[in-house]
């Protein structure tokens, strides 16, 4: 080991001591008090912020990928990660790396002991790993330096650490229900939460809303002075079809027409996060009155790389991952099956977290399933996969238990070897889905024949 993982290995220790991710409160000043007393290197940069509940980032690396094809240099920030914690910062498409988020580290540090015991004078607790993180992310993209920030909300948006920053750009992928004990109980309350990163005279761009979050979306975008375009009316996707490795899609966007585009990802629902993110593009550059060139849009989406999204992991059998977590990235992904492959029969190899819909998903995903192989993610917060197999047996489907994902697995592999008709998919959590990619690198998925 390097000495400079050492240092990243022992930065990302430091933020595990930290409260978790799913640690949150409303208070997004702890983190500006950070980033002032830092200089506010969130200023040195031009800003794309996305929320939404599904396709957030699959979107923001559609987006960075387009704006990179301009030539520009960009950075991103999402989360989770599915192996290492520098998969969430990326610099021109690439994990940012080790030296870069140590010597972030050593710039922050200090600053972070001020905060805290400014914190800990009032009573409250101290900064969080999600603040951190972005704290962190924020100073790695004005080191390097960026022109642009590709910035992914971690929940919400009026409250998150990222709403420190001020998108110049605010896009809304769709908004469901997700988080309610933290954001809402009904889409009109979530909406109103994730409404709160549109600021003074931004361009913002949305998915096509249930019609309470759009009236909200819209309501917001009026009171800030700032546009708002809808998909399905001012941009949209008009086609999708089938090509190697992905699709061919053609766009309304908003300052012009392209057709038969090639997005090497699978799923109409990536397709409308590709429309999505041309009109983001757009708008960011040129003020929605500039068509992208061909040639730079052709390159940024032919570049798109979304991991743990429908990524083929494994071959004879087939083995895809799919990071879905919620009902509505399930059913998207019981689509996608659905209508981009070929394959008669599905093993379904399913690991859930316990704060999230479990049954929910179970509703949407399991009707595509052949065999059901479920097990527990690597996590403290895993579901009980007892639990799962009864939710999924209530829906007459049959469900076998598995003490691990390896074993659960290699049990679904199987089971598709026996037809080239059959296929694997891993799904549930971004926690298994990261386990089942480091297990196909370590066992060689794609070289057996």
């Amino acid at each position: 080991m390097s000495s400079d993982q050492q240092r990243a290995d022992a930065v990302y220790d430091a933020l595990l001591q930290r409260q978790g991710e799913q640690w949150v409160q409303p208070r997004v000043d702890r983190t500006r008090r950070v980033l002032d007393l830092l200089g506010d290197p969130q200023r040195a940069y031009r800003v794309v912020h996305i929320t939404g509940t599904n396709g957030k980032t699959s979107t923001s690396r559609i987006i960075e990928s387009l704006l990179r094809s301009f030539g520009l240099s960009t950075g991103t920030f999402t989360s989770p990660h599915l192996e290492r914690f520098t998969e969430r910062i990326l610099l021109d498409g690439e994990p940012v790396s080790d030296a870069a988020i140590a010597d972030a580290w050593d710039e922050v540090a200090p600053i972070v002991e001020i905060v805290d015991a400014e914190l800990a004078e009032r009573g409250d607790a101290a900064l969080t790993f999600f603040e951190l993180l972005t704290v962190l992310a924020f100073v790695v993209c004005a080191d390097a330096p960026v022109d642009i920030l590709v910035l992914e909300v971690g929940m919400g948006g009026s409250w998150d650490s990222t709403n420190a920053a001020d998108g110049d750009v605010a896009v809304f992928t769709p908004i469901d229900l997700d988080h309610a004990d933290r954001l809402g109980s009904t889409i009109r309350e979530i909406a109103g939460v994730k409404s709160g990163i549109i600021k003074e005279g931004a361009a913002v761009v949305s998915a096509a809303q249930h019609p309470d979050a759009a009236a909200v979306l819209a309501k917001a975008a009026a009171e800030h002075g700032a546009t708002i375009a809808f998909e399905g009316e001012q941009f949209a996707l008009a086609s999708d079809r089938l090509a190697i490795g992905g699709q061919l899609i053609s766009v309304r966007g908003l300052a012009g027409t392209y057709t038969d585009e090639y997005l090497p990802l699978y799923g109409a629902h990536q397709g409308r996060n590709a429309a999505l993110a041309i009109a983001a593009v757009e708008s960011l550059i040129g003020g929605a009155t500039q068509k992208i060139a061909g040639e730079v849009l052709s390159e940024g989406l032919a570049a798109v790389a979304s991991p743990g999204r429908l990524q083929l992991i494994g071959t004879h059998p087939t083995v895809l991952v799919d990071a879905a977590h919620n009902p509505h990235g399930a059913r998207a992904l019981a689509e996608a099956l659905g209508s981009a492959f070929a394959f008669d029969e599905w093993a379904l190899v399913l690991g859930v977290l316990g704060d999230k819909d479990a049954a929910g998903i179970v509703q949407q995903i399991a009707p595509i399933a052949s065999e059901i192989f479920v097990t527990s993610p690597d996590s403290d917060r895993a579901d009980d996969p007892e639990h799962l197999a009864d939710l999924i047996e209530a829906t007459g489907a049959r469900a076998s238990v598995h003490r691990d994902l390896e074993d659960a697995v290699e049990s679904a592999r199987a089971w598709a070897a026996a037809s080239d008709s059959r296929a694997v998919i891993v799904t549930g959590s971004v926690v298994l889905a990261g386990e089942a990619i480091v297990l196909a690198q370590r066992a060689g998925w794609k070289d057996q024949a």
